[in-house]
């Protein structure tokens, strides 16, 4: 599998393992996001570090996801930017609604401010 799931304390980390995150990736990526939150992890984590390209529609799983888990008093935060993925949370301001940052430890650490 492309996305590869880690547990670490209360914190659910998804790492999107692809060069390229498209429509397939998408319905993969809501699929279990979706799941855990109804399981009931509240604190996500997308860690896009090997991506060096996400269309639109697997932004729009970022996005619907983060509104899913907020409803529940939960966040989703994401990890590590290549060039292109930071140009397309610039051009499309998503910076604003994503807490993003450059490493999982930090991103992990957030949560237990």
């Amino acid at each position: 599998m492309d996305i590869i799931e880690e547990k670490i304390g209360d914190v659910l980390v998804e790492i999107v393992n692809l060069d390229r995150a498209t429509l397939k990736e998408a319905g993969d990526l809501k699929d279990i996001m979706y799941s855990r939150i109804e399981e009931g992890y509240r604190k996500l984590i997308v860690d896009l570090s090997t991506c060096e390209f996400i269309d639109s529609t697997f932004l729009g799983v970022l996005v619907n996801t983060l509104k899913r888990v907020a409803k529940m008093d939960g966040d989703l935060r994401l990890v590590g930017f290549q060039p292109a993925v930071h140009s397309m949370f610039q051009l499309t301001r998503m910076y604003r609604v994503f807490e993003t940052f450059p490493d999982l430890k930090e991103a992990i650490g957030s949560y237990s401010r």
